[in-house]
């Protein structure tokens, strides 16, 4: 087999390890394009061309494998190979197994040929076998493919520095993530696009095909293998006329550039450039996530003083919400919407949130303010410590409850946050009656935090309830201080309002059943699997804890009442 280099080995390139890193060197089919190696050789292994060299080694004892590192070409003279302690395809199998980018021998005076059986296990491996002509010295072989490394090296590292530097002028003139992708479009000549976490085109340099192409292509890739590579690195991927570089700051993954030609000629070379794209992106992405942040910050410290009561007469805050793009001059509503499974009232153990926490609140935000701007686009959004508050506009003067795009909206909002949460999470959401000005926000704020907190109560996490719905747990969530609640529960159950015996928790649900049925025995028997005798003496051993009930109508609305304070418990 004879292998004859091209004439031109093209730009200098970067060039991939076995180990998924970049590395700087020639490839075997380069090295053989060297003057010194005009003459040699390729006897096997063509299908290992590409692998790369970056040193050489000289083979002077049989035992070379403990001396031998991955990427060297290694050079002999048949004379060490007529003393190894194994045969000469095990050693093509050894060095191919530590990543020896090629083996070069020279023939003659110890060696007449290589054994076919080395030569096939070579073929097999795709390991090249190179024969070197009898004039050549490895000194000379030395010197020329290690200079050739070095200008290589060289030459990629300025190329690389200057797209550095070009990229990253772009970020220091005030240009952000289209601009940092129209620049490595140009540069690649190639269709670029920037998704973000949730395939969302956050930047795009090519025609829509493309752009859709690039994106089905990234679902199918993240479905098969999951959204990149830990450590942050880019690779080729698909037919290999796909980039993929994870855009990755402050250890979060932030999306994806990809880069795609449809002829399969991207390199390593371009790899490399996208990823120093990748590092410019991260640093315009985390400036856009700061300025975002004071800018959230601002908007919802102003809604806050809104909702508090202290942003001014209704003029103003129209004014001052048209400058955010909300629209509060029009009949609205506030929605709150809470995430179960924490602490009442702070942090779940009562400490500072943790990631998990935080991001979980992040993705509440960003699921009602998509859902937010498909429906109503003048709403108003915003996180606050621990619930995210919607102000949303009522269509209709006598739009009492929020039937229509209100529920379309929340029903949006909660099927996009099931989305993406690995972990299940629910949130429960309250609704405030419909307000016609501004300055009735604030008892708005406040019907819809009663809502959310007596519904989860009441119906258990992801509850969705509205004020006006409540019935006569409104009038007890009205009630300022929850101490005096307690004592009324105390004083009209007396033993029955603990839990702690469960002979007397029984006894309670037999009251609270016989006062749903309004004392219909009978069907409180059904309802409990009771005897109907049982049931006589349930409610005699009632009367004598309690009082009687049965005849006293205030008696029994008291007992109601506690019951159902009882089932507030918590608020």
């Amino acid at each position: 087999m004879s292998y004859t280099p091209a004439a031109d080995p093209g730009p200098p390139a970067l060039r991939l390890a076995s180990t998924g890193t970049l590395t700087y060197g020639l490839s075997v089919g380069e090295v053989l394009g060297v003057s010194t190696l005009d003459g040699a050789r390729l006897i096997a292994g063509q299908a290992g061309l590409d692998r790369i060299v970056q040193r050489l080694n000289v083979m002077e004892v049989p035992d070379i494998l403990a001396w031998v590192k991955p990427h060297e070409l290694l050079l002999t003279t048949g004379y060490p190979l007529r003393g190894t302690p194994q045969p000469l395809d095990a050693l093509v199998a050894d060095l191919d197994e530590r990543g020896l980018a090629a083996l070069a021998i020279k023939l003659g005076r110890y060696l007449e040929a290589p054994p076919a059986e080395m030569v096939e296990q070579a073929d097999r491996l795709g390991f090249p076998l190179i024969l070197l002509p009898d004039d050549v010295g490895f000194d000379d072989i030395l010197n020329q493919v290690l200079t050739d490394i070095l200008n290589r090296q060289a030459a990629v590292l300025a190329r690389t520095e200057e797209v550095h530097r070009a990229l990253v002028q772009i970020v220091l003139c005030g240009g952000g993530l289209q601009e940092v992708v129209d620049e490595v479009a140009l540069l690649l000549e190639v269709a670029v696009v920037a998704l973000d976490g949730d395939q969302r085109v956050l930047a795009a340099a090519g025609c829509a095909e493309q752009v859709e192409a690039m994106r089905a292509f990234d679902a199918a890739r993240q479905a098969e293998h999951g959204r990149g590579r830990p450590d942050g690195r880019g690779e080729r991927a698909g037919d290999a006329g796909h980039l993929v570089v994870p855009v990755v700051a402050g250890g979060f993954d932030h999306g994806r550039i990809i880069a795609h030609d449809p002829g399969g000629v991207l390199g390593q070379a371009d790899l490399g450039i996208l990823e120093r794209a990748a590092t410019v992106a991260a640093l315009v992405v985390t400036k856009q996530q700061a300025v975002a942040a004071v800018e959230s910050k601002y908007r919802a410290d102003f809604l806050r003083d809104v909702l508090a009561g202290r942003a001014g007469d209704d003029d103003r805050i129209v004014g001052h919400c048209a400058g955010f793009g909300w629209d509060l001059d029009r009949p609205v509503l506030v929605v709150v919407a809470e995430l179960d499974g924490r602490a009442r009232g702070g942090d779940p153990a009562g400490g500072t949130r943790g990631p998990d926490e935080r991001a979980a609140q992040e993705r509440l935000a960003a699921a009602w303010t998509t859902a937010a701007r498909r429906h109503d686009p003048g709403a108003a959004v915003v996180s606050f410590a621990h619930e995210v508050v919607a102000v949303l506009g009522v269509p209709g003067d006598d739009a009492a409850l929020p039937a229509g795009p209100v529920q379309a909206m929340i029903k949006e909002a909660t099927a996009i946050f099931a989305e993406h949460h690995a972990v299940r999470r629910t949130f429960s959401t309250g609704i405030s009656r419909t307000v016609a000005a501004p300055r009735a926000l604030p008892e708005a704020y406040e019907q819809a935090v009663k809502a959310v907190r007596v519904g989860r109560q009441l119906h258990g996490d992801g509850a969705r309830a509205h004020f006006d719905q409540l019935g006569v747990y409104r009038l007890l969530s009205l009630v300022s201080d929850p101490a005096e609640l307690h004592a009324f529960v105390r004083e009209t159950l007396g033993d029955l309002a603990g839990d702690g015996e469960p002979e007397l928790v029984d006894l309670r649900r037999t009251l609270q059943v016989l006062l749903e049925t309004n004392l219909n025995v009978a069907e409180t028997a059904r309802r409990l699997h009771f005897h109907y005798n049982t049931l006589r003496y349930r409610i005699g051993k009632l009367e004598r804890m309690l009082g009687p009930f049965t005849e006293d109508a205030h008696l029994r609305l008291n007992l109601t009442l506690a019951l159902h304070v009882l089932r507030m418990r918590g608020i």
